[in-house]
């Protein structure tokens, strides 16, 4: 047992040394009042003068103290100067001084302190560690704390109070910790400071041990009885009074030794009953006895936490790699890794898969068959395409000649219309392919290559690189999409297998119509002149067609009526013999009758002939049929173009490419500069990875036997 604390004495020295507290180690922490005794207590434990005394806040820093018992026959240390001395002390931060005089111990726990505090009465939660070996102490380890006070003195921030508390309950927190609540015996108990902070952290009071000081200094018949024996308020780990040294007695050169004798008879006197529960000697034995037992059950979780912490230095510690020694195989290997990992997403074999949202080569693959062919697929094969822009193409491409027939210029015109409309969208499916290309880039240096953020220069670079490998190869890539709509409009392939079982289909539905009008005809009309009509209407309906606009003379013309056909003029008869008799027709006529065709009004609107229909129909069925072999081609070839051109291409040479630009002896020292704190957070880590092995071995070196 009495080697627990010497064990924790240790790991508190290896820690001390990372200047980390991410261990919480069994120690006694202790609490009171300004003023209430806390530095006079932990002087009897030690036996000698070495704390700072006065009145007003004396302790300003936690004060971690060791106590180390040596044996009377252990050779002797000597400070500085040569002087020997049974008793010494040793500063972390003057590391191996020995100090045999505890005046010089005295002034320079002063001197530190003042030196972070200032000497304006402020306070600090930067500890200062201190170590006693002396063979008339038990081993213990106490954190004395500045006294909890309530107004501001002198030149001390106005939330003093504030500070104080919040220092004194970081300490007490740690559920490793024992509380030593110090009290004064001359104030009431019920209103002790102490006890309603270490209550805070500690409800149950199962790691709480109350100190009753100034036992001598109480009013003229009154007694701490009632307090010691616990009837005033009840601490599970026990109550105990001492007496400590006045300030006469210490202006007057007492000794701790001379001191404590004197506590054991006044106590003897004042207390008989309660004199071997009491007192100085009594409080050292019963905190070593608390603390070893604490240790003892903290040991199997400090021993887990430690491994546990060792673990996850060790893995930060490789995440912050080796130290370069050989400048060019780490930037080659850095730009292996970088290539591989980059084809490796567009593979879909990646050692870090996205599970957030698509990525890579998934997103790619998402981009051609979704977003692009549904985009395809919605494109209307007649969008912006009217039946009046229809019949003015087929107009237009007949010239001043009246046709018979529906002109295949026509058609073409129109046809290369609509397939131009396909070429947007395909850039814009390349365009969308070259982002997801530059975000792999970010997705390879966040999660794949970590080794990138040591070297941001490297890492910017690789990233210019790779840029401008993309930026290159996109124009290309355009150009062949664009050409591909271009190829489809060079030639229009009537002869296509597919168009042309279109066509096939369609002049059947035409024959059958035809078939069917025939059918219709009155069957009372001599052939002769249902021959003749069907003639002439044909050559009328040809002349009026290639009429200026599209529109019907006769919609402006009277309805033909009874009247109408008795003057000639409801028939073809009747419309010639009257264009015979009209003023102004003949050779030598006056200019006076002349009607201006430009001046004769003419209707918008109008209903479309049978034979308007159906080549509207013709042009509508074969636009459509090519417009989808068209937008078949495009959807098969555009993505196929993307990945010859852009993806498979920027795969390939990607690594050349980096290697080519970066592989150079005159960019090494440059591009392997490490980031500013990356060098100092992998010594901080290795420096706590060292201590949490050391930490560890030292509990491994505790055999079960001492636990018990």
């Amino acid at each position: 047992m009495e080697a627990l604390i010497p064990v924790i004495n240790k790991l508190q020295d290896v820690f001390n040394t990372v200047g980390a507290d991410i261990i919480q180690l069994p120690q006694i922490a202790v609490v009171g009042t300004q003023s209430s005794g806390k530095s006079s207590v932990l002087e009897s434990l030690v036996g000698r003068d070495l704390l700072p005394r006065g009145t007003g806040v004396v302790t300003r820093r936690p004060l971690i103290l060791q106590l180390v018992h040596v044996d009377p026959g252990d050779v002797r240390k000597s400070d500085d100067s040569g002087r020997e001395g049974e008793e010494w002390g040793k500063f972390l931060h003057t590391k191996n001084t020995i100090y045999t005089d505890f005046d010089d111990i005295r002034q320079e726990i002063e001197n530190e302190t003042e030196r972070v505090s200032g000497n304006n009465k402020g306070i600090s939660d930067e500890p200062i560690h201190l170590k006693i070996f002396s063979p008339h102490v038990v081993n213990l380890t106490l954190v004395d704390l500045p006294g909890i006070t309530k107004v501001p003195v002198g030149d001390q921030p106005k939330d003093i109070e504030i500070q104080i508390r919040e220092l004194i309950l970081k300490h007490i927190s740690n559920p490793n910790s024992i509380i030593l609540a110090v009290t004064a015996a001359n104030t009431d108990m019920a209103t002790s400071e102490a006890l309603k902070v270490a209550r805070e952290v500690d409800p149950d009071g199962r790691r709480t041990l109350a100190v009753v000081t100034k036992l001598d200094l109480m009013d003229a018949g009154t007694d701490a009885m009632d307090v010691l024996m616990g009837r005033v308020i009840p601490v599970k780990l026990g109550l105990i009074g001492v007496v400590n040294r006045s300030q006469l007695d210490i202006n007057n050169k007492k000794s701790v030794a001379d001191a404590i004798r004197d506590e054991h008879a006044f106590l003897q006197k004042k207390y008989p009953s309660l004199a071997t529960r009491n007192g100085t000697k009594y409080l050292a034995r019963t905190l070593n006895r608390l603390l070893m037992h604490h240790i003892r059950d903290c040991l199997p979780e400090l021993k887990t936490r430690i491994n546990v912490l060792a673990a996850q230095y060790q893995s930060l510690l490789s995440s912050y790699g080796e130290p370069v020694e050989d400048q060019s195989a780490t930037l080659l290997q850095l730009i292996t890794k970088f290539a591989a990992e980059y084809c490796n997403t567009i593979e879909g074999t990646a050692k870090y898969i996205e599970t957030a949202e698509l990525c890579g080569g998934a997103r790619i693959c998402y981009i051609f068959h979704e977003t692009f062919g549904r985009t395809l697929e919605s494109v209307d094969p007649l969008g912006g395409l009217n039946t009046i822009d229809i019949l003015t193409a087929i107009r237009n491409a007949t010239g001043p000649r009246p046709s018979l027939f529906v002109p295949e210029v026509s058609f073409e015109l129109l046809v290369k219309k609509q397939v131009k409309r396909l070429e947007e969208p395909s850039l814009r499916c390349v365009e969308l392919v070259h982002e997801e290309m530059q975000r792999i880039i970010q997705h390879c240096s966040n999660y794949s290559t970590q080794e990138l953020q040591r070297f941001p220069k490297l890492h910017e670079a690789i990233v210019e690189v790779v840029t401008s490998l993309l930026r290159k190869r996109l124009p290309i890539t355009n150009e062949m999409v664009h050409n591909l709509v271009a190829i489809e409009l060079a030639y229009i392939n009537t002869k296509h297998p597919d168009f042309a079982d279109a066509c096939g289909v369609m002049n059947n539905n035409i024959e059958e119509q035809r078939r069917n009008r025939m059918r219709e005809l009155p069957t009372a009309v001599p052939r002769e002149k249902s021959a003749l009509s069907t003639d002439l209407q044909s050559i009328l309906l040809c002349s009026y067609y290639h009429t200026t606009r599209i529109c019907e003379p006769r919609a402006s013309a009277p309805t033909a009526g009874p009247q109408g056909e008795q003057d000639g003029t409801g028939n073809w008869r009747g419309m010639l013999k009257k264009g015979e008799e009209a003023p102004g027709s003949g050779p030598g006529s006056p200019l006076k009758g002349v009607v201006n065709l430009l001046d004769v009004p003419v209707p918008v609107a109008r209903k479309l002939s049978s034979r308007e229909q159906r080549d509207c129909e013709v042009i509508e069925r074969l636009i459509k049929s090519y417009f989808l072999i068209v937008r078949k081609n495009i959807q098969d070839s555009v993505p196929k173009a993307v990945m010859h051109f852009l993806v498979n291409h920027v795969k390939d040479s990607l690594q050349s490419e980096l290697v080519g630009q970066l592989y150079k002896s005159g960019l090494l020292n440059d591009l392997l500069t490490e980031s500013e704190d990356m060098a100092q957070r992998r010594k901080e880590a290795a420096d706590m990875l060292q201590a949490l092995q050391k930490a560890s071995q030292v509990i491994a070196e505790i055999r079960e036997t001492h636990l018990w």
